[in-house]
């Protein structure tokens, strides 16, 4: 929740021509001229190569247009120019790790350690680095010194709240969201964490003040989703299912109609896979790299992913790396690079993957996710998104173990479509287009498990909670690892998690959203009636 830094502010003598082309640069900005704002760029950096706030401005620029590469060219002449200003080193620590480049933005992030920041804007900017690194403790000092500095401002507390969430501190959580709300009481977003951060109760509770809220008004369309989903969630655990799901399904149709999405690019991508990714690619002795580090966790979101991640994660011999993207990351670097920045298609980028140089492939890979990786014998890459490129990886890196998580089908789907997400699954918002991505995504797991026989471990969630204990040893044999008790303690794994079940997570294992779906079975009927078509028991 942090704005880029401005340059607006020069400390160069208002007469300055090249304050004023600078001036000119961001009021284009504001404008959305976006193309005359690079050109009025271009002719600052040129005709005041020496300007450093100028080069800072270019930089910002090229960062909003996301390009980091270009970023860093000019905040390092910025820099060059200007060596003191640690408004610009931080700057510069964000487009490295824009770029991916963790291990130069951690060492830049190191130098500005030793110096003194006041700024409540920096120190929250310079936590937001922290906790790209993994810093969380760190990176909420600097949030608690920010709020120190401005004790009014909401949004040092909702940062404070959001590092004590990740790191499992439920209760210092809910206080510093009320705190949030209570300064900002336009802050919707606080509202929706704090309704999930624990099971609500006929006792403790938020109904009333959210119902509230929207009988009163939100003018913002995606703050009142927010508020949909927050009321939808508490009524839930009140066990008010009608009308929980009345504002779930008015939340979801509005989160959907602010959306241009369709789902049909979606399911064509994956029919583009299956052929690209056939049993003949996979008959030939495989030449990836021989690292046997990563562990996959994928499958559809909402499955059990991330209680998998913890239990393995409480392991002595391995690191939880998160939702990481590196692997479409590095994926697309080498299409670009093979394809000499030509534009493909979807469908021209699945082909062209299917005959890339695989192990450069998984050593580049590897070597992105370092300098997180590599201290403990495996690490986990935890994007559910993983399942479209599971012939990818085992080509890339046949020694990487694989878990598939499977829940039955509609549960998945309820689970998926009451969970508001920031950015990801598009398809989640109507029950129809859900239903149809589900099934396409069983369909690709098929044709994977055909071509790739033995391959996958495929673990059931309700298996899984049934028996926890069978379902773990066999886990630890598919990656490889001695039998440990602490991995059946996972709700007390310290550790930061930053996913949809981070308060779940937190609490030994439950079965009571096994079955969920029959309190919706009405309801849920469009969702039923395509996966029943598409012969997937329900």
């Amino acid at each position: 929740m942090l704005a880029t830094m401005s340059s607006k502010s020069s400390g160069s003598a208002g007469g300055d021509p090249a304050v004023a082309l600078e001036r000119r640069v961001w009021q284009l900005i504001d404008d959305a001229d976006v193309q005359g704002a690079i050109s009025a760029c271009q002719e600052l950096n040129t005709q005041f190569p020496d300007f450093a706030s100028g080069w800072h401005s270019a930089s910002q620029i090229a960062l909003k247009l996301r390009n980091p590469k270009a970023a860093l060219v000019a905040i390092e002449k910025a820099l060059a120019l200007e060596p003191t200003s640690t408004a610009w080193a931080i700057h510069r620590a964000q487009c490295l790790a824009r770029l991916g480049d963790m291990e130069r933005a951690s060492e830049a992030v190191e130098k500005l350690s030793s110096r003194e920041i006041r700024s409540p804007y920096l120190l929250s900017a310079l936590a937001v680095l922290y906790t790209q690194l993994g810093q969380r403790e760190v990176a909420m000092s600097l949030y608690e010194k920010a709020a120190q500095q401005e004790p009014g401002e909401a949004l040092h507390f909702y940062n404070i709240a959001c590092m004590q969430r990740s790191l499992g501190d439920l209760e210092a959580a809910e206080e510093n969201y009320d705190k949030a709300i209570s300064l900002n009481p336009a802050d919707y977003e606080s509202f929706k964490i704090r309704s999930d951060l624990r099971v609500q109760t006929s006792e403790r509770n938020h109904v009333d003040e959210l119902e509230g809220l929207l009988t009163k008004g939100i003018d913002g369309d995606r703050d009142q989703v927010q508020i949909r989903y927050a009321v939808a969630k508490e009524l839930e655990d009140l066990g008010e299912s009608q009308r929980s799901f009345e504002h779930l399904q008015t939340g979801s149709k509005l989160r959907r109609s602010l959306m241009k999405y369709d789902v049909n690019r979606d399911l064509e991508t994956i029919e583009a896979i299956k052929a690209a990714f056939g049993r003949e690619l996979f008959s030939d002795e495989a030449n990836g790299s021989d690292n046997d580090e990563a562990i996959f966790i994928l499958g559809m979101p909402r499955t059990g992913t991330t209680l998998v991640e913890r239990i393995l994660a409480s392991h002595s011999d391995v690191f939880a790396a998160g939702e990481i993207n590196n692997l479409a990351v590095q994926l697309m670097g080498m299409l670009h690079a093979k394809n000499a920045g030509e534009r493909l298609s979807r469908d021209d980028m699945v082909r062209s993957s299917a005959v890339l140089d695989f192990q450069k492939l998984g050593e580049t890979y590897i070597r992105s996710t370092r300098p997180f990786t590599g201290k403990t014998a495996r690490f986990i890459d935890k994007l559910p998104l993983n399942f479209l490129y599971i012939g990818l990886i085992h080509l890339a890196l046949p020694n990487a173990a694989i878990i598939n998580l499977q829940r039955n089908p509609v549960d998945t789907c309820y689970a998926i479509y009451k969970q508001l997400f920031v950015d990801a699954y598009p398809y989640s918002y109507d029950l129809e287009e859900l239903a149809r991505y589900y099934v396409a995504y069983h369909q690709l797991m098929e044709h994977w498990n055909e071509v790739l026989p033995g391959v996958i471990h495929t673990v059931r969630y309700e298996d899984l909670v049934d028996d926890i204990e069978t379902n773990t040893r066999q886990l630890l044999d598919v990656c490889g690892l001695e039998w440990q008790p602490e991995c059946l303690k996972f709700y007390e794994n310290k550790e930061a998690s930053t996913t949809a079940s981070t308060a779940q997570i937190r609490r030994p294992v439950y079965k009571s959203s096994v079955g969920k779906w029959r309190e919706y079975e009405q309801q849920l009927q469009p969702v039923v009636e395509i996966l029943q078509k598409a012969g997937i028991n329900v």
